[in-house]
């Protein structure tokens, strides 16, 4: 019993932590955007947390971790609602590890992370409503079927795929919805000149940036603390070592490789550097020497850099950053468990490469249908004009802060 109470503890202390990072994403998304759309990134990431709690309960806990399979273990469903059943009993659920409802708590924060990746990428141009139907789709359909096919036991588990706390399962997916959506929702008006370059849209606040980053980085501590799923004090120090430094390693690379590149000291590449090491190492945190994350968020840092001016080739408008940090660094660091750690081996790769094409594959599908569904019934983008004016104005009729100047 008294092991059952910590380990419980731990996990609800991790599932606040995680909770915690839904403010981390909105003074990010916030600070990386214009003023004029603030009170519209707000509305989006209360809707992502408060919606996505909601459906999970009603769906997405019960098709992640299902009763029963079909299809080959790729699609499962356990019913309506989530209930622990009749023989449910709180000392041995999950092996005397923490309870059903602490179970359900702590992956619902997990399933609402993947619609807020969603919600960066598309800013300052989605109508309202065609961002919430298009995240209560993808929350309630792609992400759980996904992630039931390796943390619910399906067929990417019986390969001997291994995501330890969702590099793949959570960032992936959530970062692989994001690059179809901006696909069909086109770039700001602006982001690019009449011949293709890029042109900065600055941020309104980077300070308020830079706390949502730290503010993230310490919400990381229950994303990868709390994937343990226990307190035990051996492997819950050792995920938070090489998620801190990795974090690290990411942020100095991106920074560095920055300012050999653009001969410039980026802060905006630094943070984001610090996100695409803590994307990276999630995957295989408890596998991982401190050097070997080291040398993962090492990596993760350049291919922040790399993302960012891939997508500007091929004319994708992110603002924060996001598909670089989320899908360049996820697909990385699902990759780096066949190369470092514990399971490294030639075979481990192509495994985590096959359920990487798979998960893609699927996700680019879905988005797709989802947002042709969405675009067909109400539209994808605001007016030109409501665009120029700012969605706070147009989409929910006031702005973030009032103007107390003497007229």
């Amino acid at each position: 019993m008294e092991l059952l109470t910590t380990n419980n503890v731990w996990m609800m202390v991790c599932t606040f932590l995680v909770f915690f990072m839904h403010l981390g994403f909105s003074f990010l998304e916030i600070g990386l955007t214009q003023q004029k759309n603030t009170v519209n990134i707000l509305f989006k990431n209360f809707f992502v947390i408060t919606a996505g709690i909601l459906i999970y309960y009603l769906v997405g806990f019960n098709l992640m971790y299902p009763g029963d399979f079909v299809m080959g273990k790729t699609v499962g469903f356990a019913g309506f609602f989530i209930d622990p059943g009749e023989g449910y009993d709180q000392l041995t659920y999950a092996d005397g590890g923490y309870t059903y409802w602490t179970d359900f708590l702590f992956q619902a924060m997990f399933a609402a992370t993947a619609a807020t990746i969603i919600s960066g990428a598309v800013a300052e141009r989605i109508k309202i409503f065609s961002f919430i139907l298009i995240a209560t789709l993808y929350v309630a359909i792609v992400y759980p079927i996904v992630g039931s096919w390796h943390w619910g036991t399906g067929w990417a588990y019986d390969l001997g795929f291994y995501d330890f706390a969702g590099s793949t399962l959570v960032h992936s997916v959530g970062g692989w919805g994001a690059l179809i959506i901006i696909y069909f929702l086109g770039a700001r008006k602006g982001k690019f000149d009449k011949d293709g370059n890029p042109v900065a849209i600055p941020g309104s606040n980077l300070p308020l940036s830079a706390a949502g980053v730290l503010i993230l980085w310490l919400g990381w501590f229950g994303f990868n603390g709390g994937s343990v799923l226990s307190a035990d004090p051996a492997l819950t120090s050792l995920t938070l070592v090489t998620t801190c430094l990795a974090a690290a390693a990411g942020g100095i690379a991106c920074a560095l490789t920055a300012k050999g590149v653009y001969g410039t000291l980026d802060i905006t590449m630094f943070m984001n550097g610090v996100l695409g090491g803590l994307v990276g190492i999630t995957a295989g945190a408890d596998q991982m020497s401190p050097a070997e994350a080291i040398a993962i968020g090492a990596i993760a840092g350049p291919i922040v850099l790399g993302g960012v001016a891939l997508l500007d080739k091929a004319k994708l408008d992110d603002p924060v950053g996001a598909i670089p940090v989320h899908l360049f660094c996820g697909m990385w660091g699902t990759l780096a468990v066949g190369i470092f750690g514990g399971l490294a081996s030639g075979t481990q790769i192509a495994i985590q490469a096959a359920v990487i094409g798979v998960a893609g594959i699927f996700c680019c599908v879905g988005a797709g249908l989802i947002v042709l569904l969405v675009k067909a019934l109400v539209g994808l983008r605001v007016s030109e004009a409501e665009e120029a004016e700012g969605l706070d104005i147009a989409e929910h009729g006031t702005g973030a802060y009032a103007d107390f100047s003497i007229k």
